[in-house]
């Protein structure tokens, strides 16, 4: 057995559209973008611009998938510094 505890993965939406959304994931530093979310480091998807990017507004309804959708899979760093990462992005999303 590897953890005591379960892991986390987080999904939600900004009140932003596709390109806000996606400059919101390029401004995390220490959560980093990627297309698989399972590692020890945290890591941050924007399906609509990263994994989905090739479907169209109404495919990406038909899965389900909002444009302003994000996903976080929390890993190992200190969740003070997750917190502030996320903080300093949210920042520079609402100008």
């Amino acid at each position: 057995k590897q953890m005591k505890l379960p892991g986390a993965m987080i999904s939600f939406e900004l009140d932003g559209d596709k390109d806000e959304c996606a400059r919101f994931a390029n401004n995390c530093k220490l959560c980093r973008r990627a297309v698989s979310l399972g590692d020890a480091e945290t890591l941050i998807q924007h399906p609509a611009s990263m994994t989905h990017n090739a479907y169209s507004p109404e495919a990406l309804a038909d899965a389900d998938i909002a444009e302003n959708l994000l996903r976080l899979s929390i890993g190992l760093e200190s969740i003070s510094d997750i917190v502030a990462d996320l903080k300093q992005a949210l920042d520079l999303f609402a100008g």
